[in-house]
């Protein structure tokens, strides 16, 4: 029988949901989701096996104008999803104009590649509205086909995923076929802890944060885990605490629930909070924290 497999690379501005997309097409919550900007930081792979077919998706940082050394790092994983893709996933929202950077915009224009241009959030519109947006995004993008969807309601999502593998090379898998992501378990403890804190803090303090699983030991029964919450400033670190601890406490409870449910055993978690001077702008630090541009 032949066998497809591939790279399907999602790009697009900051939370015209990318995530959303990937945890529908790969059935697992692998991408945090929030409402708030640069949730996605590092590049997720999610893998999709089927009998004939493996698709490696790649959920990449939403495209932003770096300010510092953290969002340049995250900006060089947007620019690798670009390198070693059979099939493009451009992502855009109702109502969007365009990329925040020209440069990459211009990339998927000239694309030697598939380019699937989805425009999410078509439950938020009309049939009016709609139509208009198809045709400047046609205007905008020639080469691309484009696919109305709504990830959230999981609207077109079954056709848009059919489409690549219809247009993936024939090839083994690149994975092992009862893998789900190229990402360790200590990487998704640290994202579901930093789901929790984008969710319940505000300002600046989520974009200060970086999580660090120091120890994930796992018996039958339970998975003990200890890991560091770590903050720029002292004046974050109380914040992070809150009044008696209650606000770090909130963020321990809502992790063990999620944290069981994604390993699927009871979970020991400690939570610790550590101030990390400067951390988003010192090279070394970043490349301790999986941002390197390797």
């Amino acid at each position: 029988m032949m066998h497809k497999a591939g790279f399907v690379n999602i790009i697009g501005n900051p939370n015209v949901g990318k995530s959303t997309l990937m945890n529908a097409f790969v059935g697992e919550r692998l991408s945090i989701i929030t409402s708030k900007a640069q949730t996605t930081r590092h590049r997720i792979l999610g893998i999709v096996n089927g009998e004939d077919f493996q698709v490696v998706l790649s959920d990449t940082p939403g495209i932003i104008k770096p300010a510092y050394e953290m969002q340049e790092a995250m900006m060089h994983f947007v620019k690798s999803a670009f390198e070693d893709a059979d099939v493009l996933i451009y992502m855009v929202e109702i109502g969007e104009q365009g990329l925040k950077d020209d440069a990459f915009f211009n990339k998927i224009i000239h694309a030697k590649i598939p380019v699937l241009l989805l425009l999410n959030k078509i439950d938020t519109s009309n049939q009016e509205q709609l139509e208009q947006q198809v045709g400047y995004w046609k205007e905008k993008v020639p080469t691309a086909e484009i696919y109305p969807i709504s990830a959230l309601k999981n609207f077109n999502v079954s056709e848009v995923f059919a489409r690549i593998i219809a247009l993936l090379p024939e090839s083994p898998p690149f994975y092992p076929k009862d893998q789900l992501t190229d990402k360790p378990e200590r990487f998704f403890v640290n994202e579901i802890i930093r789901e929790k804190i984008l969710l319940h803090y505000k300002k600046e303090i989520p974009y200060s944060v970086e999580i660090e699983t120091e120890e994930f030991l796992e018996d039958e029964k339970i998975i003990r885990i200890r890991a560091v919450i770590m903050v720029e400033r002292e004046t974050q670190k109380g914040i992070i605490i809150g009044h008696k601890g209650a606000a770090l406490k909130r963020v321990g409870v809502e992790a063990r629930a999620d944290l069981e449910k994604f390993f699927g055993k009871q979970i020991h978690l400690e939570t610790y909070v550590k101030v990390n001077k400067d951390w988003r702008s010192n090279v070394r630090q970043l490349k301790r924290f999986g941002y390197g541009n390797s």
